[in-house]
């Protein structure tokens, strides 16, 4: 198993994580962290700022500086992306056991024979495309600036960007687990546009919450990687896997704060 896959936990405080080996308990953010003594910030995780990493750049990249240092540093056949409260399922979730519910090597292992791509199952938001929705939680102006930057840089990609953006639904989260091979080719691709995005947007006025727009944008552009890749024939649907998830999140503050974007049009202000 020791190259074959390798999944990184992204988190920015000590939490439960697998046991499993192959996962990667990852302290994304870790740049200049300390504790209360001064000293620097360890929760016994790999640190970020190790190896090739962009971990500086967490206050706008968020668990993005978690993708970079696996495509930097991990040498494996698939790599893959998770959140401390969000994982991929095995084959028994337990609701009131994420941890202990998520996908195994034992589990993973057959699939990946048959599947490039591996993605969570899809967020469906029907009253609302991706575009309308970020433009009434977050700042609209943000993906004009993509949209720019995607049609200087990589026009081939214009199409599936606006096809996307249309959609009632999306691979959302950031969590994701790709052959390596297709993983060189996103990150490539993606860090190029943020690396961008980061230098065009003032964020002179921003809040911590809000300032962290590039990794809330990479949800949105994996989708649109993902159409181009399928577009172009490097990826077929039946290459993709979705796999179900659990996440721990506050869904009655999800649900209020998504109605009153959309309806009173009152900004997201935190995560759930």
């Amino acid at each position: 198993m020791e190259n074959e896959i390798k999944i990184v936990v992204a988190t920015h405080k000590e939490y439960e994580m697998p046991t499993d080996e192959m996962y990667i308990p990852l302290h994304v953010g870790a740049a200049g962290k300390k504790n209360k003594d001064g000293n620097p910030l360890d929760f016994g995780y790999v640190r970020d700022d190790t190896g090739d990493n962009i971990s500086e750049k967490n206050y706008r990249f968020g668990t993005q500086t978690g993708l970079y240092w696996i495509w930097k540093n991990i040498d494996a056949n698939y790599k893959g992306l998770v959140h401390y409260r969000r994982h991929f399922m095995g084959s028994h979730p337990d609701k009131n056991n994420m941890i202990g519910s998520a996908i195994t090597y034992k589990e993973i292992k057959p699939l990946l024979k048959r599947y490039k791509v591996f993605t969570p199952r899809k967020r469906h938001y029907y009253i609302e495309s991706l575009s309308s929705h970020y433009a009434h939680t977050h700042d609209e102006n943000h993906f004009s600036i993509v949209r720019e930057i995607v049609q200087h840089d990589c026009p081939e990609y214009l199409h599936a960007f606006d096809s996307v953006m249309k959609r009632t639904w999306g691979y959302m989260f950031n969590m994701m687990i790709l052959r390596s091979d297709l993983m060189d080719d996103y990150c490539t691709w993606l860090f190029n546009i943020l690396f961008q995005v980061a230098d065009r947007i003032d964020v002179s006025q921003l809040s911590d919450f809000d300032s962290r727009f590039c990794g809330r944008i990479s949800e949105i552009l994996f989708d649109v990687w993902l159409e181009k890749k399928i577009e172009e024939g490097t990826v077929k649907k039946n290459e993709i896997k979705e796999l179900p998830y659990m996440e721990q999140v506050n869904w009655a503050f999800k649900i209020k704060s998504f109605l009153l974007a959309k309806f009173l049009k009152q900004k997201y202000g935190r995560s759930s």
